[in-house]
């Protein structure tokens, strides 16, 4: 029968990931002629070439790739067995590390540790960390987190073998208006009154893509008078009568901050950003995990009410 060692499968996974020795070694705290030696001894035990030279570089070859196919099934059964171990030694405690970018801190991690903790029977030990999305992901295949939460359109597609997603919310977009704007108070407001005002939102992606996307789909491009990525900036800006925005409903503390910005749900075009949270496959079964996801869906379901 062929030897399987899990050690040298994931290291030649991350090569795939990586795409370099160099870069896996870093990854892995390794020195690159000990990854090449490991991938090595991996070709032997299973007999197939693994590595062909490209240039300077490698690459994995077809029996690669298919030894990592069946690998990934591998990985996710040891996660869940890793996840039952867990909660076996330590009921439901254990440790949670979360990777979150910066609004689900506030608005989603901390409200379901707070809720954890309010439970009366111990709870996990979350550590948090604010990452975004590719940083959280790299952090959650190197095993360095356990759960990351990211906007869907940064999140890995279902074809991923390393990773199960789980959404989590559909957090709505609502418009911030001048405390004075003619439109403040109009009933039945839509995006599209909106098109000829001059609009902030961020230079770069993902907010750039969510504010011209969803304006698209209301029949406009937006003019984009004003550049920020952060929410306290875009308000102060709105407040100022500079411009109108968009703003996710869970940047609540933010909203709440400035008296001189007025909320508006839209009564149509209602758009939305997407919020899911990825562990590694097989992972989720875990008693901790399972608990802490529990606690944020909770947190989440107000923010997705009228």
């Amino acid at each position: 029968m062929t030897e399987w060692d899990v050690k040298k499968l994931r290291i030649l996974r991350t090569l795939r990931d990586r795409g370099t020795v160099t870069a896996t070694a870093d990854a892995l705290l390794m020195t690159p002629s000990a990854v090449s030696q490991q991938l090595s001894n991996l070709a032997k035990q299973l007999g197939v070439p693994l590595l062909e030279a490209q240039g300077r570089r490698v690459r994995l070859t077809d029996a690669a790739h298919l030894v990592l196919r069946h690998a990934e099934a591998v990985f996710a059964r040891l996660e869940r067995a890793d996840a039952e171990l867990t909660g076996y030694l330590r009921g439901e405690a254990g440790e949670v590390r979360v990777a979150a970018f910066a609004t689900a801190v506030p608005a989603l991690v901390v409200p379901a540790v707070q809720r954890l903790r309010a439970e009366h029977r111990p709870g996990p030990d979350v550590r948090v960390r604010e990452a975004e999305a590719a940083q959280a992901y790299d952090l959650l295949a190197a095993a360095e987190v356990d759960l990351a939460l990211s906007l869907a359109a940064h999140a890995p597609t279902a074809a991923d073998p390393r990773f199960a997603v789980l959404p989590l919310l559909a957090d709505p977009l609502d418009v911030a208006l001048p405390a004075g704007h003619r439109l403040a108070e109009a009933p039945g407001l839509r995006l599209a009154d909106l098109s000829a005002e001059p609009w902030i939102f961020g230079g770069s992606e993902p907010w750039s893509e969510i504010t011209t996307a969803a304006c698209q789909a209301a029949g406009f491009v937006p003019e984009q008078a004003h550049s920020a990525s952060g929410w306290t900036a875009i308000l102060a800006m709105v407040e100022a009568d500079m411009g109108v925005a968009l703003i996710p409903r869970m940047a609540s503390a933010e909203r709440q901050a400035r008296h001189g910005v007025v909320m508006r749900v839209l009564d149509a075009d209602r758009p939305r950003r997407h919020v899911v949270a990825a562990v590694r496959r097989g992972a989720e079964e875990g008693p901790a995990v399972a608990r802490l996801l529990d606690a944020l869906r909770e947190v989440a379901e107000p923010f997705s009410m009228p």
